[in-house]
């Protein structure tokens, strides 16, 4: 039987850093990416792709914002500009993927499912906003955006200005994931929960969208468990790992268990915003169910021993 494997698309497989995050520049990196993961086809893996779509969504709410000032057309809430980037991001894949296909001969189909992913309404990031959308404004603007909108506007860290914040809650369900099980299990490649997922409540026998984010890389985890997959790969810009990173005693981590990877994760040796929610993710696979995961750049791949593994 064919192994099957959910990839977790990084943000530098779309648009790397200093890229103005032209078309040109993104089907470029995703045709790469794509071309990455021709080494997991030829050893026999079934495959579902994840991604992320920061960047991207941020560039959307830009073009809402310029339209609403200039044309008086309403901007759109967050719900909304996800499912469009999941839609235009999934093309760059889709194309990517088929192209790598002809290259090689290979007779595959693949196909993308623009995924909502259902949240708790209590979930307790909805009373704590903190993921950071879209562009940044001065604190007039947002004071004003803030007044009009109710959304919540918070300072930039770096000092770059003030953004709009948004909840990130946990993933509960990934609709249609029995349809991308069978899919996958009958060898097409599948491009879902695209940038963590559409993010929908569920109340009164009713569904509806929210202001929120959901972490693609658990999100993507959350599929992989639902389809039984053997392996969860996170893809990302560096080949491993590391502990104390940047700092004296920096080292790369080869394969280290759930527990290790726990103590290091509480140890604070992985950023959030940027390493600490993959640990997490692939420690959430591995506890339920999966063989391994592997965190590692694309073009690591064709390297039996590529990227940092997570094990039980």
């Amino acid at each position: 039987m064919s192994k099957l494997a959910v990839v977790a698309f990084g943000g530098n497989a779309l648009l790397r850093s200093g890229q103005k995050g032209t078309y040109e520049e993104q089907i470029a990196n995703v045709s790469n990416t794509c071309e990455s993961l021709y080494s997991l086809i030829k050893q026999g893996y079934n495959l579902v792709i994840g991604h992320g779509n920061g960047p991207q969504v941020g560039n959307v709410m830009l073009q809402h914002e310029g339209g609403k000032e200039k044309y008086n057309i309403p901007s759109m809430p967050m719900d909304f500009c996800v499912a469009e980037t999941q839609g235009s991001i999934a093309h760059l894949i889709e194309m990517g993927f088929r192209n790598m296909f002809e290259k090689n001969g290979i007779n595959k189909n693949i196909v993308t499912l623009v995924t909502q992913v259902e949240v708790s309404k209590d979930d307790p990031m909805f009373q704590n906003p903190t993921k950071p959308v879209g562009p940044y404004y001065t604190k007039e603007q947002a004071d004003s955006f803030a007044r009009e909108t109710g959304a919540v506007y918070k300072e930039d860290p770096k000092g770059n200005g003030w953004r709009k914040v948004v909840p990130s809650p946990k993933p509960i369900a990934i609709n249609n994931v029995d349809i991308v099980k069978q899919l996958s299990e009958n060898g097409t490649v599948v491009v879902t929960v695209g940038g963590g997922g559409i993010p929908i409540v569920r109340e009164n026998n009713t569904v509806r969208g929210v202001e929120a984010v959901i972490d693609k890389d658990l999100a993507s985890a959350l599929t992989a468990i639902q389809i039984g997959a053997d392996e969860f790969y996170i893809l990302t810009d560096v080949p491993k790992v590391y502990i104390n990173f940047r700092k004296p005693g920096e080292k790369a981590l080869d394969v280290i268990t759930v527990a290790e990877a726990k103590e290091y994760l509480a140890a604070g040796h992985f950023a959030e915003g940027s390493m600490a929610p993959k640990i997490r993710a692939g420690i959430m696979f591995v506890e339920n169910g999966g063989k391994e995961c592997v965190i590692t750049e694309a073009g690591q791949l064709g390297n039996a021993a590529c990227g940092t593994r997570i094990v039980k």
